[in-house]
């Protein structure tokens, strides 16, 4: 099932890495922002709950896909990019196992333990 999983992510990897190619961006700016997102785990600074809060909100799916057709629909580029950067960002983490955090530790997600 893992591995089932990770392809799915892969592809969903590939599909964002394929709608940033149609935006007039630079790769470079994509790669030097990629691991941008894991800023939100700053929250864990403070407590697990709110770590876990900051994390999901800037990892989840939904806010990557609204982002991205907000950017579309208002002809707004820099929207459309920050969709498509996160959403390959949270494809990309998933690949690895990291997935959305449960409130009691950052190793517990909704995909299992990190590191198991």
């Amino acid at each position: 099932m893992k591995n089932l999983i990770r392809f799915e992510e892969f592809l969903m990897l590939a599909f964002a890495l394929l709608l940033f190619s149609g935006l007039d961006y630079s790769w470079w700016l994509f790669a030097l922002l990629f691991f941008a997102p894991d800023l939100s785990m700053l929250g864990y600074l403070i407590n697990p709950r709110l770590g876990a809060w900051t994390y999901n909100l800037i990892h989840h799916k939904g806010l990557a896909v609204t982002l991205y057709a907000f950017g579309y629909l208002l002809t707004v580029p820099w929207l459309m990019f920050a969709g498509t950067l996160l959403f390959a960002h949270s494809s990309f983490d998933r690949i690895f196992g990291y997935g959305l955090k449960h409130e009691d530790s950052f190793q517990h997600t909704h995909l299992g333990m990190i590191g198991r």
